[in-house]
């Protein structure tokens, strides 16, 4: 988000954190169909009018908030696949753990009907993509995989073990994975790369 709106008074970055982390609440809750600048506001306890003020409408206000408020999948090179791929899944972890996990599952399944949504969330989805295969490759051609290793299988298991995990965890122990997700990534990324080398 930017902290400015034009030439009047700078933007208060607390409440720009209060608002979109208020969006991506009320999305995960109560999904497109009950998301309204209204409530939006309330939740962030400041007036609807302060909003309009930043957004145009709130099309415009939940891509700003996923933009702001979800945590990034990207490519990170450790200098070793094992690295790199702790890294990708302690992300996938804090992603589906954290404060946005519920208007992240929301994403996957009503970004594609939302317009003004939709497109800014098909470039995420496609930018996370390829920096997760593109750690793949990157270990096949270090040779620190199989040259034959299937791209998409790999990331399914990891990615989809993380996510599982996020998913399945109990509520009570939500913050207990939070503060422990790079370590659950390492065990799942040992037990996923001894699978991958281990003779057929």
């Amino acid at each position: 988000m930017t902290t400015t709106n034009g030439p009047g008074r700078p933007r208060d970055p607390d409440v720009d954190r209060r608002i979109s982390q208020a969006a991506l609440d009320v999305f995960g809750e109560l999904g497109w169909a009950g998301f309204a600048m209204e409530t939006v506001a309330k939740r962030a306890g400041i007036g609807k009018a302060s909003l309009y003020l930043r957004w145009s409408g709130k099309e415009a206000l939940l891509t700003d908030a996923i933009r702001a408020g979800l945590p990034k999948i990207s490519d990170v090179d450790t200098g070793t696949l094992h690295g790199d791929l702790v890294e990708l899944a302690t992300q996938v972890l804090a992603l589906y753990v954290g404060p946005g996990s519920r208007a992240a599952l929301r994403l996957h399944l009503e970004a594609a009907s939302i317009a003004g949504v939709a497109e800014h969330y098909a470039a995420m989805r496609t930018a996370q993509i390829s920096a997760a295969r593109h750690i793949i490759r990157r270990g096949i051609d270090r040779a620190e995989l199989p040259a034959g290793t299937s791209v998409t299988l790999l990331l399914d298991t990891l990615v989809g073990g993380a996510m599982m995990h996020a998913l399945t965890t109990p509520p009570g122990r939500r913050d207990t994975l939070a503060a422990g997700a790079a370590e659950h990534a390492r065990a799942l990324v040992d037990f996923l790369l001894h699978a991958v080398a281990a003779p057929a």
